[in-house]
């Protein structure tokens, strides 16, 4: 009897907490949502894991020695996940329709009023009882409302390592539930005439142009907000090895097999922080609350600017692009188009989106940077 007694306490399951199984059922939501519903796989299916793995009592995944501890100390603790994923993302990234309708920088600059409204949101929070966020955890909380995972996790890996599980999850399920959260504050805001506006053609961009705007971008970045520019130079670097045509080598492999390793390994190492202790916690509910606020006014902010910028310009511009003023590329974009052909079947925004789309990605590195210079 006491040889079984010995047996059974060496299994996982007599330590089981509540919070533990419950982190557990989360991971296991994480993984339905990816993989049924399919949002946002190619992140939600390791987090959701790296909840399972480090809510294993006994594992130790978690602990000094473990797998995912010294992934996360390597990757998230020093902020070279995120910068890596940005290089990929601008290998990923086309600046044409930006590059073509400059104007369209003011809309993803717009979306980012969500992040600075959530800032001061998170502060009043203070006031209810259970909620103690300080500046930092403010400022982190705040991007959420970009819509931009690896700048939430460079940002809260600064600023608030501690709430760093909560909010990279609230970040990416909001990414992953665009197609859900802004066809209604679209329609909302934009009546049917508008919706059906078709923009002009884009004109042509030479090479030359897409080589110097990253140049210049980064150089603007230095100039005027140099904490940016772990980010922006970053995501300047993959989109200049993109452009240039002189190393697709170089440029594939950030593409391609670089953004999935680091991806994988990005995963796992934030579901590592999803553990019982760090996320049952009353401040996590209010940052997925607050996260929803943020991603809605970003959004709202978008389009309102969009309208402003159609009357100015004689009904030229359909509002629905300023939605795509968030950083969620490319799918708040096609969002964007698909709400667009529902009120005209002629009507294709998909590549006029891309502009504000690609905006909101510097716009959200920038918003990054100027919260590390007001907080960090």
């Amino acid at each position: 009897m006491e040889k079984l007694n010995i047996l059974w306490q060496s299994t996982a399951l007599p330590h089981f907490t509540l919070g533990q199984i419950i982190m557990m059922a989360v991971g296991l939501g994480l993984l339905y949502l990816a993989i049924v519903r399919k949002f946002e796989p190619l992140l939600l299916v390791p987090i959701g894991f790296g909840a399972l793995l480090t809510n294993i009592p006994l594992a130790g995944f978690s602990e000094a020695g473990g797998v995912l501890h010294y992934v996360y100390e390597v990757g998230i603790a020093t902020g070279v996940f995120p910068l890596l994923i940005f290089m990929g993302v601008g290998a990923m990234t086309d600046f044409g329709a930006l590059i073509a309708n400059p104007r369209m920088l003011l809309l993803g600059a717009a979306a980012q009023f969500g992040i600075f409204a959530t800032l001061f949101g998170a502060i009043a929070l203070n006031a209810v009882p259970g909620f103690e966020f300080t500046m930092q955890d403010a400022a982190a909380i705040a991007i959420i409302g970009g819509a931009d995972g690896p700048t939430a996790i460079f940002l809260a890996s600064r600023l608030a390592p501690d709430l760093l599980g909560a909010i990279a999850v609230a970040a990416y399920s909001y990414m992953a539930l665009v197609p859900i959260i802004q066809p209604p504050i679209m329609k909302a805001l934009t009546n049917e005439k508008e919706r059906a506006i078709k923009m002009a053609q884009l004109r042509p961009v030479s090479k030359r142009e897409k080589i110097l705007f990253p140049l210049a971008v980064l150089l603007l970045t230095i100039l005027f907000l140099p904490t940016a520019t772990p980010l922006v130079g970053m995501f300047c670097f993959g989109n200049l090895m993109k452009e240039c045509g002189v190393v697709d080598r170089l440029s594939n492999t950030a593409q391609n097999e670089l953004i999935n390793v680091v991806t994988i390994f990005l995963g796992l190492a934030v579901g590592s922080k999803l553990s019982a202790d760090k996320f049952l916690t009353v401040e996590t509910l209010g940052i997925l609350g607050l996260g929803a606020v943020a991603f809605g006014i970003g959004t709202a902010a978008g389009v309102l600017m969009a309208k402003l910028m159609s009357k100015l310009s004689g009904g030229s511009i359909n509002p629905l692009v300023g939605a795509a003023g968030v950083s969620a590329v490319p799918m708040a974009a096609r969002v964007v188009n698909k709400v667009g052909l529902e009120a005209n079947p002629h009507n294709f925004l998909l590549m006029h989106a891309m502009g504000p789309n690609v905006a909101g990605v510097l716009g959200s590195a920038v918003a990054a940077g100027i919260l590390l210079s007001l907080v960090g």
